[in-house]
């Protein structure tokens, strides 16, 4: 199973031979702990749990939850598979190992929050015009629905929450691997802030 929960660190470039440089975001991937795994006949699907970092307070339903694991983890993320295999087993380790250079991933992370934006800045509407007769209404949506049928309907675009939403980015490539120190290097750019919790899943 190639997947890992891993904290983004920031962005760097590697130098090939040639001399040409490519942008990587690199990823923390401290070894994540099999927690639980879920199968058709018990659960009516079959998923991998997996647990990241360390948690120092932690209830006692949910470490009696992780107590055949042997860990408190801090975060808990589930990954559907198709089949169990024989080395998903609690309590096992995954560690950055689990990918090679070249594999190709989709990473799953949560967006930067942007606040309340507007229109304009959230769905790339033009602005009014400033001069003849603009009244000084230059941001505004403008009209929003017609008479008819008297409400606006789902979906529309509008000002609102911009960011923080869950977003996932496929087609990215593994470029560094260093089980040393526990390092992914992925091609491109990745959701979230740095520190930010990132999911990576081989494809």
């Amino acid at each position: 199973m190639k997947a890992l929960i891993t904290r983004k660190v920031g962005m760097t470039s590697t130098i090939a031979e040639d001399g040409t440089m490519t942008a990587i975001t690199l990823l923390s991937a401290s070894p994540c702990t099999i927690t639980q795994v879920k199968t058709k006949e018990s659960d009516g699907y079959t998923a991998v749990q997996i647990g990241f970092e360390e948690d120092k307070k932690m209830g006692k339903a949910q470490a009696g939850h992780f107590k055949n694991a042997k860990v408190l983890p801090k975060i808990v993320r589930e990954i559907r598979i198709e089949e169990i295999t024989e080395d998903l087993k609690v309590g096992e380790q995954l560690t950055a190992e689990v990918f090679s250079v070249g594999d190709q991933v989709a990473v799953t992370g949560t967006s930067k929050g942007k606040g309340f934006a507007g229109t304009i800045k959230r769905h790339n509407f033009h602005r009014q015009r400033k001069t003849h007769g603009g009244k000084g209404n230059t941001r505004k949506v403008g009209s929003i629905g017609s008479m008819y049928p008297q409400h606006i309907f789902k979906g529309k675009k509008m000002a609102g929450q911009m960011g923080n939403e869950q977003v996932t980015v496929k087609n990215l490539k593994v470029a560094l691997v260093d089980p040393e120190l526990n390092v992914i290097g992925v091609v491109g750019a990745v959701p979230g802030p740095r520190k930010g919790i990132v999911v990576v899943r081989g494809e």
